[in-house]
C-alpha cells in the first residue's frame, strides 16, 4: 500500500467501551484494516461504565465530581486507543485521517439536575460521555470526524454505495469473515461508519460511483 492512502476509524458506542473498526478503500472497494474493543473505563465494572447511574445516588457535588472524573478517564482511553489505532494503520502503509461515529437519536442534553432527574435522560448520557470522548480524542488526533445517527445508517450507505441494505449487509459480513469472532452488528455498523466517514472524504457523501 502506499503512504498517501487514507484510513477511516468507526465507532458503536456501548457503556464504557466501543467496537471499532479501521477501513481504507482500495480500487473504489472497502478493506478492513484492524477490529478492535475499546475499553473507555479503567475499572470494567457498572459502577464506572454506568456513570449517570452510579452519580444518581450520590450528592449534587460528589455527582459533579465523579461525572468529570470519569469524562476525564474516558477522553484519556479514547486518546489512547486512537493513537494506537492510528500506529496499527501506519505500520499497513495508511494514514488514519478520519473518524466515523455513530449517534443516538437523542437531542442535546439538559443539566446535570435535570439529567439525573430522569432516567430515560441518565440512560441517554451514559452513552453520550463515551461518543463525546471518542470525538474529542479524535480531534486531538487531528481526525476529521463524521457522525450519523445509527437509524440512518443503512438507508444512507444504501443511497451512497447504490445497494438495497440487505446487500450493504452481506458486503460488510463478507469483508469481516476474514478476521473471525467477532464480527457481530457491532464491527458491521462501526465498519460501515468508517467506510461512509472515507466517503465522505473522497468524494463527498452524495457521490454514488462505488462499484456493486
Amino acid at each position: 500500500m502506499a503512504h498517501s492512502k487514507e484510513a477511516a476509524i468507526g465507532f458503536r458506542v456501548h457503556s464504557g467501551w466501543a467496537a471499532a473498526v479501521a477501513v481504507c478503500v482500495e480500487k473504489g472497494l472497502p478493506a478492513v484494516l484492524v477490529r478492535q474493543r475499546v475499553h473507555l473505563v479503567e475499572t470494567f465494572t457498572y459502577e464506572f461504565r454506568q456513570p449517570y447511574h452510579t452519580a444518581e445516588k450520590m450528592l449534587d457535588g460528589q455527582a459533579r465530581k465523579f461525572i468529570s472524573r470519569m469524562q476525564a478517564e474516558a477522553r484519556r482511553l479514547a486518546y489512547s486507543a486512537i493513537r494506537e489505532l492510528a500506529s496499527r494503520t501506519q505500520e499497513q502503509g495508511v494514514k488514519l485521517t478520519r473518524c466515523g461515529l455513530l449517534l443516538a437519536s437523542g437531542r442535546p442534553l439538559p443539566t446535570l439536575e435535570k439529567i439525573l432527574a430522569s432516567h430515560a435522560l441518565i440512560h441517554t448520557a451514559d452513552g453520550e460521555l463515551f461518543r463525546e470522548a471518542l470525538l474529542h480524542a479524535s480531534g486531538r488526533c487531528g481526525l476529521h470526524d463524521f457522525r450519523i445517527k445509527e437509524k440512518e445508517l443503512l438507508n444512507r450507505a444504501g443511497q451512497v454505495f447504490r445497494l438495497k441494505s440487505v446487500d450493504v449487509m452481506g458486503r460488510v459480513t463478507e469483508l469481516g469473515r476474514p478476521f473471525g469472532s467477532p464480527w457481530s452488528q457491532d464491527e458491521k455498523f462501526a465498519m460501515l461508519a468508517a467506510w461512509l466517514a472515507l466517503r465522505a472524504s473522497l468524494r463527498g457523501i452524495t457521490a454514488l460511483e462505488i462499484r456493486s
